[in-house]
């Protein structure tokens, strides 16, 4: 008796996210575009991806399956309650069970994090990663918005948010994944 081989069910991949963050003059914005794709569709293309957790004092920015990256943003919420808005420390733990533990390893995200002090990039590697220059850029186009936001702060005199909105642009026009529909965050 022959047995038929396995048909592989080909997965529906969800692209179309970019955040930036930029830190400048002691304010700090956070943007996200609002595309969301389904393997060559766009379905929506004004998606919430960037907003305020913990009181308003917390920007947090996802890219991502939306599901995961809301389980991960309600996660981070109730670590800055456990350990009083501590962002280092909720950061750093709220890495750790995901990296630990059986559920949460599962979850495919990535996120920013910022606070009046911090900007973290946390993901499910285990990585809490603060950039050096107080740029950061993440999802599908978010290479292209650190390059123009890197270029925007060292050749402008713009602010935090004028950066970000203008670097969101520039990468819209790059990535086919990234609309010019953007929610714009600042503290």
């Amino acid at each position: 008796m022959r047995m038929k081989p396995k048909r592989k069910v080909k997965k529906m991949k969800f692209h179309g996210t970019t955040i930036l963050a930029v830190r400048r003059n002691g304010k700090v914005a956070v943007a996200g575009d609002g595309q969301v794709t389904l393997n060559n569709t766009v379905i929506k293309h004004t998606a919430k991806k960037v907003r305020r957790i913990y009181n308003d004092k917390i920007i947090v920015g996802f890219a991502g399956a939306t599901a995961d990256a809301l389980n991960l943003s309600e996660q981070l919420e109730k670590k800055l309650e456990r350990y009083n808005g501590n962002l280092t420390r909720s950061a750093v733990e709220l890495a750790r069970d995901w990296r630990t533990d059986k559920y949460l390893r599962r979850l495919e995200a990535i996120m920013i994090a910022v606070d009046e002090k911090n900007m973290f990039v946390i993901s499910g590697n285990g990585d809490v990663i603060e950039p050096d220059e107080g740029i950061m850029g993440i999802g599908s186009g978010g290479s292209a918005a650190q390059a123009a936001a890197t270029a925007l702060i060292r050749h402008s005199d713009m602010n935090a948010a004028e950066i970000v909105a203008e670097a969101m642009k520039i990468a819209g026009a790059i990535c086919v994944f990234t609309n010019d529909s953007v929610t714009i965050e600042e503290l």
